[in-house]
């Protein structure tokens, strides 16, 4: 359903007794307030979103001076106030945040205070993938525009909000199943059913459970979502009636998206977030570049000068919330990397970035000290050898532990093939420690997986 008329034809009223037009008041009708203003903020000018962003930066940062120790430090040693952010200029003055500096500042970066408005807040406690957890507080205000933000993404998307949706997440402990999609969605709209399926499920029961439930919209993590579509492609399993795919959590890749398109003849919308800011890109209905949330957050990425990066450069993702006024992460390295894009031919004002990257932690190492995305022949596996899945841990300089699961017990023959593959792929006769796993490869604790991790350093 792609005509915004049609989705939203299912809000709901929240008055008693009222079912149309509908009525909507208390905290839905605040999210749904917000949600409409996004539908206009979407198609101001770039120019006058930036300034929005930086009178409401201006807002965050002199609250932050005031009630919080390790800012006004920031600040000060910067040689600025807070009033010095209201431009891109002077918020490029600033030094970034790095996750250390986060965990150094423990408690003192947190604000004393915090607006009655904005209250309660929630302590979020990352999961430490990049080997530096941290403690970041979200408040009441932060979790309403995640809110609206998550309702842009199924309105941008044409999600059937009448439909059923099936979601895979590391936070579900149990199969089960609800007559409408849950919050924030069943709070504006009336939705159909939903299905939760925990992500430590094996995938053939996941294939059995979405073709019994037949949803039309699932959430789902990339690597995930590579498994279900295998199976289904293997053993000839249609998807009945699903039509969207929303991907969260990991990168996804352009192989992936075309691969799964075309096996479960769905379309996928990537989401690009983060336990400590929330939802940082969306993408385009229209041209599939990610859309950054200028609403909520300011995204500058960078070189390793520092410099920002023009159109068609990679660089490292900073991050500056624009509403929270408990945990100021204000030019925050996130970690992640990240290519910048040209304005959106849609004509949005949001800025675009092209493609996310990944983690700083999914770069190889080379023997000379040099890093870069891994290259690792993936394409050619299959070639050679009935591998299932892979995944690549580098432990050392030279050192890499290669991980599968296959169909079968490799020979000697295959996996000469494989390190070959590899090694000239990755550029080096790196030492290729091969491990093999029965069924599946285990995941982070917090339900996610990554094909290439460095563990040099963490």
């Amino acid at each position: 359903m792609s005509d915004r008329s049609s989705a939203w034809s299912h809000l709901r009223s929240t008055v008693p007794g009222i079912d149309w037009p509908p009525v909507i008041h208390g905290q839905a009708a605040v999210l749904a307030a917000l949600l409409g203003r996004l539908e206009e903020t979407q198609w101001l000018g770039a120019a006058e979103i930036a300034s929005h962003q930086h009178r409401q930066l201006v807002a965050v940062a002199e609250h932050a001076a005031k009630h919080s120790q390790h800012f006004r430090r920031r600040l000060g040693e910067a040689g600025l106030g807070a009033g010095g952010l209201g431009s891109r200029a002077g918020l490029q003055q600033l030094p970034v945040l790095r996750r250390r500096d986060l965990q150094s500042a423990e408690a003192t970066i947190h604000c004393a205070e915090i607006p009655e408005f904005h209250r309660p807040w929630s302590e979020n406690r990352t999961s430490g993938s990049t080997g530096e957890p941290v403690v970041v507080r979200r408040t009441a205000v932060n979790q309403l525009f995640w809110s609206a933000i998550t309702l842009r993404e199924l309105l941008w998307s044409g999600s059937d909000f009448g439909g059923r949706l099936s979601a895979i997440r590391a936070n579900f402990s149990a199969y089960g199943c609800g007559e409408d999609w849950g919050p924030p969605t069943s709070l504006l709209f009336r939705t159909g059913a939903s299905q939760r399926i925990p992500v430590t499920t094996d995938v053939r029961q996941q294939v059995e459970w979405l073709a019994s439930f037949k949803p039309n919209v699932l959430l789902v993590y990339p690597s995930m979502l590579d498994a279900i579509a295998g199976h289904c492609r293997e053993s000839g399993i249609d998807l009945d009636g699903l039509s969207h795919i929303c991907t969260v959590g990991e990168t996804l890749s352009p192989r992936l998206r075309e691969e799964v398109e075309t096996a479960l003849s769905a379309r996928v919308f990537d989401n690009y977030s983060s336990q400590e800011a929330g939802v940082i890109a969306l993408q385009c209905p229209a041209s599939g570049l990610y859309h950054v949330m200028s609403e909520t957050l300011i995204i500058e990425v960078i070189d390793a000068a520092g410099r920002p990066c023009a159109e068609g450069e990679i660089g490292r993702v900073i991050v500056t919330d624009l509403h929270n006024f408990a945990t100021p992460l204000i030019r925050y390295d996130i970690g992640d990397y990240a290519e910048v894009s040209a304005p959106c031919p849609c004509g949005r004002g949001l800025p675009t970035l092209k493609r996310i990257l990944g983690r700083e932690r999914n770069l190889i190492i080379m023997p000379d000290g040099t890093r870069h995305w891994p290259k690792v022949g993936r394409n050619r596996f299959r070639d050679v050898a009935p591998v299932v899945q892979y995944q690549l841990i580098q432990h050392g300089r030279e050192d890499i532990e290669v991980r599968f699961v296959t169909e079968v017990p490799l020979t000697q023959a295959q996996e000469h093939a494989l390190r070959d593959i590899i090694q000239n792929a990755l550029g080096f006769p790196f030492n290729l420690q091969f491990s093999y796993f029965p069924d599946k490869l285990p995941r982070a604790a917090n339900g996610k997986f990554e094909e290439f991790v460095c563990k040099i350093g963490t």
